[in-house]
């Protein structure tokens, strides 16, 4: 079979490689630039085991600007949020879409992959496709797959396929390089199911900073709460953080709810985790009240532990509401090479600085000792992710406030 990948993101690319160990498979990509490098053997992403699958499949994949004919067409283009509206920005789907309606015949297969609203199958991608060839076939079969574990999650995890009956055979085949199950429904009940999830860990998220903010004002330490909660047979309460980043959960929300105005719950989970970093910024305010122009130490951007993917952090939020009250920034992570902000080594970020912030719980700031904290000016610390060792931070004269911890002070 041959298949073209339309989109070679952080989802396409690994999916066209992994389809590649079994067919013939053509990507493609707008940015020329990004088709030279592939097709010059070089990879733009760094993902564990990427490198060995392109070296295994190269003979099997090429790279273009635009679709052939094909067997089968993978669409997984990004499927950003408006953020003027809060609703799903669909332009980059309807012009994949469209550039496959190009070349699609009858009896051929088309699967979009993107992440989309509720009823996008039906109403936007299947009446291109009927009106470029009879009898297309279609599914949608969103991708569930988190970055620095994109290959493991894509051959493991189950996944959800929005299709008919006429479709199935080939859907497998094309699937074949999953272990999951595929579980067979509709295309609407396919693209719910997907936003579901994400919805599903945001509101949850949501739960447990609002339990956080509600312990420090009562004076308890909703770690250990939650902790005590947790070993309830039915309760399952998430940890408590600055926030919530990543593509999907921070979008995926909005794209379930739309413009619904009887959506409720789940808006307030999008503002309670939207708020969080403006808590810990409060949180800083308290350890720094008596310094002038204090400096600030940001540990960690990315939006979560011991991943270089920045999208949609909260340290963003952060940073920028913290220069805005006049604080000298400074950022460093060990996972990430590049960000808006400039970023500098551990020692250079807290030489000097009056508070330290952990945002990002890499397991590299679980290990930091007293001595690490020496070079600051203030010595206090906010732990945004209670990961520290606090009392060992207590015991040498460092002030630490803990994120959701009522019992500090």
């Amino acid at each position: 079979m041959k298949v073209a990948v339309v989109g070679l993101g952080h989802i396409g690319l690994p999916t066209a490689l992994l389809l590649a160990r079994r067919h013939e498979v053509v990507g493609v990509d707008v940015d020329e630039s990004l088709v030279a490098t592939l097709n010059d053997g070089e990879l733009p992403l760094d993902e564990p085991g990427l490198d060995s699958l392109h070296d295994e499949v190269a003979e099997r994949f090429t790279a273009a600007t635009e679709p052939e004919p094909a067997d089968a067409y993978v669409i997984t283009v990004p499927t950003p949020l408006d953020q003027r509206e809060n609703v799903a920005d669909l332009g980059f789907v309807r012009a994949a879409v469209e550039s496959v309606a190009e070349v699609v015949s009858a009896g051929e297969l088309v699967v979009l992959e993107s992440t989309v609203p509720p009823g996008t199958s039906e109403r936007l991608v299947q009446p291109i496709l009927a009106d470029a060839a009879d009898d297309v076939r279609y599914a949608h079969c969103p991708e569930r797959a988190i970055p620095e574990r994109t290959l493991e999650e894509m051959t493991a995890n189950d996944r959800v396929v929005g299709t008919d009956e006429r479709a199935t055979e080939t859907i497998r085949d094309l699937y074949a390089f999953t272990d999951g199950e595929l579980h067979l429904t509709d295309p609407t009940t396919a693209e719910f199911v997907k936003l579901a999830e994400n919805t599903s860990r945001d509101v949850g998220i949501a739960l447990a900073n609002e339990f956080a903010m509600l312990a420090e004002g009562i004076g308890v330490d909703a770690h250990e709460a939650i902790d005590i909660a947790n070993e309830h047979p039915r309760v399952d309460i998430l940890n408590p953080g600055p926030g919530v980043g990543g593509h999907c959960i921070t979008t995926d929300p909005w794209f379930l709810t739309g413009a619904d105005a009887q959506a409720r719950l789940v808006p307030l989970a999008r503002d309670i985790n939207d708020g969080m970093p403006d808590h810990v910024l409060g949180l800083v305010r308290e350890q720094v009240a008596h310094v002038r122009r204090p400096r600030v130490a940001v540990l960690g951007v990315a939006y979560k532990g011991n991943v270089s993917d920045t999208r949609e952090t909260p340290a963003g939020r952060f940073i920028r509401r913290a220069e805005n009250d006049g604080y000298d920034v400074r950022v460093h992570d060990p996972h990430v090479e590049a960000y808006d902000e400039p970023l500098v080594d551990r020692e250079t970020a807290l030489e000097g600085a009056d508070c330290a912030v952990v945002i990002t719980d890499h397991d590299a700031f679980r290990e930091l000792s007293p001595a690490d904290f020496d070079g600051m000016r203030t010595r206090t610390v906010v732990d945004s992710r209670n990961i520290l060792a606090h009392d060992a931070l207590r015991e040498a004269g460092i002030s630490v406030s803990v994120l959701g911890d009522g019992t500090q002070g």
